[in-house]
């Protein structure tokens, strides 16, 4: 398994706008070959930070995910409404690791 936490920093005049970018980009990701899970998560104490959490069955699925038209059309349009630039951090998943408890 191969997951992807990325952090994301948005413009608080931005924040409604990038949730209803970022559901349909979740609508698309969780349908794709090889996506395990695909959570967004805001924060409480700053509502204008964002986790994504992608889990892919491989390195491969993760890398096909960002040819997708629902990824580039995503990326394109909510990069001007970014705070600073998105800190994606590769993970290898210790547990669990047999796919029926994710």
């Amino acid at each position: 398994m191969y997951v992807t936490s990325v952090n994301v920093y948005v413009k608080k005049d931005h924040v409604e706008d990038f949730i209803e970018a970022t559901r349909a980009n979740h609508e698309g990701s969780v349908k794709e070959p090889g996506n395990m899970r695909f959570d967004v998560l805001q924060g409480i104490a700053d509502p204008a930070k964002f986790l994504l959490y992608e889990a892919y069955e491989s390195e491969e699925a993760a890398k096909a995910h960002k040819e997708t038209p629902h990824y580039k059309l995503w990326k394109e349009t909510v990069e001007p409404w970014m705070d600073k630039p998105r800190e994606g951090t590769p993970h290898r998943v210790i547990c669990p690791v047999e796919r029926s408890r994710w």
